[in-house]
């Protein structure tokens, strides 16, 4: 039987889901994403949202709702979470902050080459729209695994991380139907 795990890069998740305007069940997603094969574990990429200091009360509050839902994430059968940081990087003219993702990316992509190189996987689904990912895509095949890319046909996809996969899906909002919370 095939091992799939399901690699979900969570702000890319957050445009879907804003998109579609309904509450998604991650747990549901993770399996409805494997299709009829066996699915192992999903891992789910994401950070907390950025605090100044002193963090406003806005930040407190967003900081907090995110770390309990982080923490129901974390609590969810065969779901693995891995958080990055937020970086500030001056601000804009408005004055709002310049805010960068640290060390989502390279997680995610260290876990697809990691569980590839140990047999720990037959199939990776991945669930992004970034093509930082194509580098691991390619070591990862090289491994022997199937690579396929299920993307959001609302949003924009970048082609050469479609090209880089070895198979694609793309869903529309209907997908959710049926694993909405």
């Amino acid at each position: 039987m095939e091992k799939v795990s399901v690699f979900i890069d969570g702000g890319y998740l957050d445009h879907i889901i804003q998109d579609i305007g309904k509450k998604v069940d991650y747990s549901k997603l993770a399996r409805k994403l494997c299709g009829s094969d066996n699915f192992m574990r999903a891992y789910y990429y994401h950070c907390l949202p950025y605090q100044s200091d002193p963090p406003t009360e806005e930040e407190k509050t967003r900081f907090s709702k995110a770390s309990a839902f982080f923490d129901r994430l974390k609590r969810l059968d065969r779901f693995q979470i891995r958080l990055g940081k937020l970086a500030k990087r001056g601000n804009y003219s408005d004055g709002n902050p310049i805010l960068i993702q640290k060390r989502v990316d390279v997680y995610l992509a260290t876990d697809l080459v990691k569980f590839s190189a140990r047999k720990g996987m037959d199939q990776a689904v991945l669930l992004t729209s970034d093509s930082d990912y194509v580098p691991a895509i390619a070591a990862s095949k090289e491994f022997g695994v199937i690579v396929k890319l299920a993307y959001y046909d609302n949003l924009s996809i970048n082609q050469e991380l479609l090209d880089a996969c070895d198979e694609r899906f793309s869903f529309s909002a209907s997908f959710f139907d049926d694993i909405l919370r």
